[in-house]
């Protein structure tokens, strides 16, 4: 079983944060709960070589979680709060909603672990999901592109938000065939040194599928779907997922749960999804973005059971942000899946002639 301390103290941190009576209080528990989780290093070697108050925002309460978590593997003190909050059932549930989730501390060690068999940083080639400035991202596709360059990528997808998905500005048509221009004329001066792959993140309705005709996507050499509604939903949404790895048109099934730190995300029967995608060729995701790691490695090991491929992404809205690929290669490393059943660990001609092949 692979512990990950920092996230379990940071955990604790969000803990009292729920249920503080103070807004102060609050934002103190969670600032620190983000430090723990942002740190390098594991609190356990860390306060072997170094005083905890060198942590940013780790003060004397927050001190006193961190120290007794580490002695006795949980903080009375914690405990104590929470029960005594008349919050408990929704502490509880907030709990559930962040497991299998890595530090970066965790991510690592993830890394670092001997894992024969498993991908590597040094397999992994390009990102597939990235946002910029044509849709939510903040910086534009050149800058995106040079931060994929000093990572020593080969190519990098940037897969703004489709038209349906307008609380992230979705691109309309007609922008996403003027972003296909920057592309094409963007990899004309790159001559073959570097690729950017014009892809899109297109909405899962509610029924299932994706929210663009096939005829739009052609704009496209990549199509992700990927769900943003319907992520809070107590019912099973398993038709939802099958009626969109089964569309002849999408090439990834991109952070399949919706879930994030704090929220469950989608329930549905998983392994009839995995064998469903296995079947169709849908590469399943492992997004790295650090509060939605979805899929987690307890997942990605039964979609590598049966048999997917995989797409380990960023979901960077930002250069600074590609660095989140590294979770999710952790989790990929974690799950035991091998470099080759990974699609952006292929040559960019396997992956173009590969995502041609989907279209047909």
């Amino acid at each position: 079983m692979f512990r990950d301390v920092n996230m379990e103290v940071a955990g604790a941190l969000n803990d009292v944060a729920m249920v503080h009576a103070s807004r102060h209080g609050r934002f103190a528990y969670k600032r620190a709960a983000r430090a723990v989780l942002t740190l390098d290093e594991p609190l356990d070697d860390f306060v072997e070589h170094h005083g905890l108050r060198e942590i940013p925002y780790i003060g004397p309460a927050t001190e006193r979680v961190i120290l007794e978590h580490l002695a006795q593997g949980k903080s009375p003190t914690v405990e104590k709060t929470v029960q005594g909050s008349g919050k408990l059932a929704e502490v509880v549930a907030a709990r559930s909603h962040r497991t299998h989730f890595l530090s970066r501390a965790g991510v690592l060690r993830a890394l670092a672990t001997r894992a024969p068999g498993a991908v590597s940083l040094r397999d992994y080639r390009g990102d597939l999901q990235t946002h910029s400035t044509w849709s939510d991202g903040g910086e534009s596709i050149a800058r995106l592109a040079s931060a994929a360059k000093d990572r020593g990528y080969a190519y990098l997808g940037v897969s703004d938000h489709s038209y349906g998905l307008r609380i992230a500005n979705g691109m309309s048509m007609s922008d996403a065939r003027l972003r296909a221009k920057e592309i094409d004329a963007w990899n004309r001066r790159a001559d073959g040194a570097f690729h950017v792959i014009g892809a899109v993140e297109a909405n899962i309705p509610a029924d299932g599928g994706i929210d663009m005709t096939d005829e739009e996507t052609e704009v496209f050499d990549l199509v992700l779907a990927a769900p943003h509604s319907k992520l809070r939903r107590s019912e099973d949404q398993t038709d939802r997922l099958l009626a969109t790895v089964r569309h002849p048109r999408v090439h990834v099934l991109a952070h399949p749960r919706g879930r994030m730190y704090s929220r469950r995300g989608v329930l549905a029967r998983w392994d009839e999804v995995f064998e469903e995608a296995s079947r169709t060729g849908v590469a399943i995701e492992i997004d790295g973005d650090p509060y939605r790691q979805d899929l987690d490695h307890t997942l990605a090991a039964k979609a590598l059971a049966a048999g997917c491929l995989f797409a380990l992404d960023s979901d960077a809205h930002a250069g600074a942000e590609l660095v989140y690929a590294e979770y999710a290669i952790a989790h990929a490393r974690l799950a035991g899946i091998p470099a080759k059943r990974i699609i952006n660990t292929w040559p960019y001609e396997g992956l173009m002639d590969w995502a041609e092949e989907r279209r047909s």
